[in-house]
C-alpha cells in the first residue's frame, strides 16, 4: 500500500502531432487547432487505468462501455502493468491515451511540459468535488483534473483483541495519550498494539496532528518543531515496543500486520476493508477517526484524478465520460464493487448510510491533508521514507534537517 513514487521522464520536444482535430462542439474551452493520438485514430477514446484487481477492472470496463452504449462513442479500457512507466512512454511516442489515472505526484511534471489538458473548470459537476481534492489537483491556479475518487487514513481497531485487553468503547482513543494507553494495553504475547508503514504515508498523520506537515504555505517546512514533536513521540513508543513498524513485526504492510493477529491496532487506509475481506475475513474490528495530536485532528488522503492528454483527439467526449465516471450513481457503483470513497459530496450521504461501520474515513475529508505535488516531491518523500526506517535509533531532527534540505531544492 506504499505509494510508487513516480519518475516522469519527458522531453518538451517529444510530443508529436499525429492527426486532425475532429471536435464539432463548441465553446467548451479545449484547445481544438491540432493534435491527436495514436490510439484515438479510429475515433475510440483510449483509457489507460492502473488496476487494483480485477473488481476494479470490471467496474471501470462495465462503466465505460455503458457510457460507450449510451454516448455512441467507442472507448476502450486498457489496463497497465505499470501505469507510470507506461504513461511516460505513450507521451514519449506521440501516442497518449486520452483518459489516464494519474497521481498527484505526477500533475507537476506533466503540467509543467504541457502533456495534460486542465480541464477541471469545464466540468459541470466542478463545484460537487471535495475543494481539498480540487486543491490536490490544482497547479499555478489551474483546476488540472477530476478526482477520480480518495481514501484517508483512520484507526483500525481488532475488537476480539480489545476486549480481550478489557478495553471498552469508552477507551477508544481520542488523542496522543489515550492512544499510547490502549497500545500499551494491547502489547504482549507476540502481539504488538500498533503497526503501520515506516514511510511518511502514514507518519504524516503525526505530522499534521502536531500541525506540521512538508509545506506550510508553499514553503518547505519539513524541519519545523511540530514535525520533530510529531516523529519524536512515534519514537518513544517504538522504542517502549507497543508501536511498531510492519516490516519489523514480518509483515509486508499495516493490513497485513492487522490480518494476522500480529498487530491489534494499524494506521490504513480504506483499502484495507478489501483485504480484511477476502483475506482475514474472521477478524473482527472496528474503524475510529486517527487521535488528535497537539494542534487537534490530522490525517492524510490519497487520491488520483482522471488525467486527460493535451493531444486527445477528442476532448470533449473525454469530458463527457469523466463526467460520468465522476458521477454520483457511478462513483457509489464503483465503491461498491472495489471500496474506494466518492470525490463528490453528493454522495456522502448515501455512502455513509451503505458503509456506517466506515463513516471515520469520510469524516477525515474534512481535515485531511496530502503529499506534496510539486514536481521532485516524490523522489524527496522516498528519500524521507528510506531514512524513517531507522527512526527508533535515529535523530528525529537530523532526519527532518535533511527532508527540509531537499525540499527547499526544489521549492520555487
Amino acid at each position: 500500500m506504499t505509494r510508487h513514487t513516480t519518475r516522469v521522464w519527458l522531453g518538451a520536444g517529444t510530443l508529436l502531432v499525429t492527426g486532425s482535430l475532429a471536435l464539432t462542439a463548441c465553446g467548451s474551452g479545449f484547445d481544438d487547432s491540432g493534435g491527436g493520438s495514436e490510439e484515438s485514430a479510429d475515433g475510440a477514446l483510449t483509457v489507460l487505468i492502473g488496476s487494483s484487481g480485477e473488481a476494479e477492472t470490471t467496474a471501470v470496463e462495465e462503466a465505460v462501455a455503458a457510457w460507450s452504449e449510451d454516448s455512441g462513442v467507442d472507448a476502450q479500457v486498457q489496463v497497465a502493468n505499470d501505469l507510470p512507466q507506461q504513461l511516460s512512454q505513450g507521451f514519449a511516442a506521440g501516442s497518449p491515451p486520452d483518459l489516464f489515472y494519474l497521481a498527484p505526484e505526477a500533475l507537476a511534471g506533466y503540467a509543467e511540459n504541457g502533456s495534460i489538458q486542465a480541464y477541471g473548470d469545464e466540468l459541470a459537476n466542478k463545484d460537487d468535488f471535495y475543494p481539498s481534492l480540487v486543491e490536490n489537483f490544482t497547479l499555478d491556479g489551474e483546476f488540472y483534473c477530476a478526482p477520480k475518487d480518495f481514501s484517508t487514513l483512520a484507526l483500525i481497531i481488532n475488537t476480539d483483541l480489545w476486549a480481550e485487553a478489557g478495553l471498552t468503547d469508552a477507551d477508544i482513543p481520542t488523542d496522543w495519550d489515550s492512544l499510547a494507553t490502549a497500545a500499551q494495553r494491547l502489547t504482549g504475547d507476540g502481539q504488538v498494539g500498533l503497526a503501520f508503514g515506516a514511510e511518511y504515508q502514514r507518519l504524516g498523520a503525526f505530522m499534521a496532528q502536531a500541525g506540521g506537515g512538508l509545506l506550510v504555505d508553499g514553503q518547505a517546512a519539513a524541519n519545523s518543531p511540530e514535525n520533530v514533536e510529531a516523529l519524536s513521540y512515534v519514537q518513544t513508543h517504538l522504542n517502549d515496543g507497543s508501536f511498531a513498524f510492519a516490516a519489523d513485526i514480518g509483515a509486508g504492510w499495516g493490513g497485513e500486520a492487522f490480518g494476522t493477529g500480529a498487530a491489534a491496532m494499524v494506521i490504513e487506509g480504506n483499502w484495507i476493508t478489501g483485504t480484511l475481506a477476502n483475506d482475514y475475513p474472521d477478524v473482527n474490528y472496528t474503524v475510529a477517526e486517527l487521535p488528535q495530536g497537539p494542534a487537534g485532528k490530522g490525517t492524510l488522503q490519497f487520491t488520483n484524478c482522471w488525467g486527460m492528454a493535451a493531444d486527445s483527439a477528442d476532448q470533449e467526449s473525454a469530458l463527457a465520460l469523466v463526467e460520468y465516471l465522476t458521477g454520483t450513481d457511478q462513483q457509489l457503483t464503483f465503491s461498491e464493487a472495489f471500496g474506494p470513497m466518492p470525490s463528490i459530496e453528493s454522495a456522502a450521504g448515501t455512502w455513509t448510510d451503505e458503509n456506517p461501520e466506515l463513516a471515520a474515513f469520510l469524516a477525515g475529508a474534512e481535515y485531511a491533508q496530502f503529499p506534496p505535488t510539486i514536481a521532485g516531491a516524490a523522489d524527496v518523500i522516498s528519500d524521507f521514507n528510506a531514512q524513517l526506517e531507522s527512526l527508533a535509533t535515529g535523530d528525529p531532527q537530523t532526519i527532518l534537517d535533511s527532508v527540509q534540505s531537499n525540499l527547499e531544492a526544489i521549492v520555487e
